[in-house]
């Protein structure tokens, strides 16, 4: 019988009590849902657009934060190479916005330039390798690893033998972005490297930036120097650019404007742009000889070191361009640089008007020159107005956004499932913690359905004087927080030699006060009457616990599986207490693990994959 009938329902003051207790209740739904659909919302976001509170992620329906996340991945989230390829003054990706001057032939000129295997191999760096900020594995990252894994079957010692490397695990793969602008990253000459690089070659050119030196030299060396109004340059230099734009590096010291941007120019090639650049003229072979023999002394240490067999110093080849590795490399950087030998105090480096600057920029330029022959037709065929060849810059801005273009669809489900996938690959392809919980809880629900049933049936049944001591004594274990037993009962499962194993993390908790104490007083509920037929009619006692008491309580049986799923399924401090061999770790252990090494959008994409075994058992 309902509390309020149905003529009261029609007066308009118990109507408007109604709506205001649904109103509540639609509110306080809100409050739970609200919180939810923003952890879901963060689970795809990247380190651009965390910040971002909202229910539905804006790249999902916006094609500009969808290019910016596309961005933040191919520059491996770091704006200094965005603002170096692109000639962008960004402080950060969510600054960046889709070109707005796009010369079409320029660009497909530019693909065909790629298409032909120009560049040397450290001449681009490829995208979505690295997320220093998000702290995520991103696609190419996860193929590169692919790959190593279905050549050594899985093996990662098989894979660390091979490559020279020394990771745990295939959790602990990673791979640094490249970097071929600076000196400060010399040649890597590894069989892991090569690998890398093996890999790179292998994928499409619109997820590689192509090392751009004029934004290196304008936006990184410049800006940093003299700020962001090229004015202050102007006043230092003597000189008249309107904007940074306008500021190239050039060739060789001869195409510098004044004495002043000269000593810039030798001040940047010789001490900070990195040698896969430089080349030194035929000019400077005396010099060069000169520099080892006052280096090295005698032919034959040289020689030694070297691993060669030059007869004199004079007979010595000049290296016109940066030598592989070893000694010669060493030799080579410091010739650059300028040494000064410690007996005469004579500085040898080559003259200024012998070092020249070879980049992509140039090797685009000369592609021109040789398709074209003059500027005036590159200007009919591709639409423009440069004054020269060295004025065109490299439209890649404009190629990377051309594919982005063409690619929405597939780039958008891949923001979307990247911190999922990356979760997954951590916890559960990787590792045993899915299945140690899946046994774990199955043994912990198991044992909490048989024994607390067993003993809450046998107090209930017999009722013995001291059920009710014992009901208590089994109550006050609650007082104490678990934190306090752990130590104890982690001696005594040392002593016993059950650490890492499943005993050890299902004994402790097998037998529960509370659950007892559920399990008696529903047993008690149920008609004595029963029993006394069953044990008349000759049923033995486990027939009576068994095929009556339990069938009857299917209720608080599903109360008791489901507190034991839940304990069993959250364990964490006990579990990784216990079992403290990676093998034996269970999700939960796993779970905290990725947490101290991600970022906020893959923790928020891991608590709801950890929440879907929950939700199931609830549900079901």
């Amino acid at each position: 019988m309902p509390l309020i009938s149905q003529i009261g329902r029609r007066h308009f003051k118990v109507r408007l009590l109604l709506g205001l207790i649904y109103l509540f209740l639609i509110l306080g739904g809100a409050t739970m849902v609200y919180p939810f659909l923003l952890m879901l919302s963060g689970s795809t976001k990247s380190a651009m657009d965390v910040v971002d509170l909202d229910v539905w992620p804006q790249f999902t329906r916006d094609d500009g934060s969808l290019y910016r996340r596309y961005v933040e991945g191919l520059f491996n989230e770091r704006v200094e190479a965005l603002r170096m390829a692109y000639d962008l003054d960004a402080a950060t990706f969510r600054q960046v916005e889709s070109p707005d001057e796009r010369n079409a032939a320029l660009t497909d000129e530019w693909g065909k330039f790629l298409a032909q295997d120009i560049l040397p191999a450290y001449a681009d760096v490829l995208g979505f390798v690295e997320a220093p900020s998000s702290r995520t594995v991103l696609r190419q990252l996860r193929g590169f690893k692919r790959e190593q894994m279905r050549l050594h079957r899985g093996d990662i010692e098989a894979f660390n033998s091979a490559l020279g490397t020394r990771f745990d695990s295939w959790n602990a793969f990673f791979v640094l972005a490249e970097s071929y602008h600076s000196r400060l990253r010399g040649p890597v000459t590894s069989p892991f490297h090569a690998a890398f690089e093996a890999h790179k070659q292998r994928q499409p050119s619109s997820q590689r930036v192509v090392v751009s030196l004029d934004g290196f030299y304008r936006n990184i060396f410049l800006r940093n120097r003299f700020g962001a109004d090229v004015q202050a340059y102007n006043a230092a230099h003597e000189t008249d650019y309107v904007r940074y734009g306008e500021i190239h590096l050039a060739d060789t010291v001869q195409g510098t404007r004044s004495a002043r941007e000269r000593e810039r120019w030798e001040e940047f090639v010789r001490y900070l742009l990195g040698l896969y650049w430089i080349r030194l003229d035929e000019a400077a072979e005396p010099e060069y000889q000169a520099y080892l023999q006052a280096r090295h002394g005698e032919i034959e240490v040289l020689n030694r070191r070297y691993q060669t067999q030059h007869q004199t110093f004079p007979a010595i080849p000049l290296q016109a361009d940066m030598p592989d590795s070893g000694m010669i490399l060493s030799d080579w950087d410091a010739f650059i640089k300028g040494w000064q030998d410690p007996a005469t105090g004579r500085i040898h480096q080559p003259a200024v008007e012998h070092l020249r600057v070879y980049g992509p920029e140039q090797m685009f330029r000369d592609y021109l020159r040789d398709r074209f022959g003059s500027v005036e037709a590159m200007n009919v065929a591709l639409s423009g107005s440069w004054s020269s060849f060295d004025h065109v810059p490299m439209p890649q801005r404009n190629y990377h956004y051309q594919h982005f273009t063409a690619q929405r669809g597939d780039w958008r489900k891949e923001f979307i499932a990247v911190n999922f996938l990356t979760v997954a690959d951590y916890m559960i392809w990787h590792g045993r913690g899915f299945s140690n919980t899946l046994i774990y809880c199955t043994l912990a629900v198991l044992l909490a359905l048989l024994v607390n049933p067993l003993a809450a049936y046998a107090m209930s049944r017999y009722r013995m004087p001291s059920s009710y001591k014992l009901l208590l004594f089994m109550l006050l274990t609650m007082a104490f927080p678990p934190i306090v037993t752990q130590i104890p009962m982690f001696l005594m499962l040392r002593d016993f030699g059950l650490l890492n194993t499943f005993a050890a993390l299902v004994l402790p908790g097998m037998a529960h006060g509370y659950s007892i104490f559920l399990l008696k007083g529903f047993f008690d509920s149920l008609p004595r009457e029963l029993f006394e037929s069953a044990s008349i009619d000759g049923a033995s006692e486990w027939t009576m616990f068994w095929q009556i008491t339990m069938s009857l309580s299917k209720p608080i049986l599903a109360v008791i599986a489901l507190s034991a799923f839940t304990a069993a399924y959250t364990n964490f401090m006990f579990a990784l207490l216990i079992c403290q061999d990676e093998s034996m770790w269970t999700l939960m252990v796993w779970l905290y693990q990725l947490q101290q090494r991600s970022g906020q959008a893959v923790l928020y994409a891991s608590l709801l994959i950890a929440a879907i075994p929950t939700f199931l058992i609830f549900f079901l």
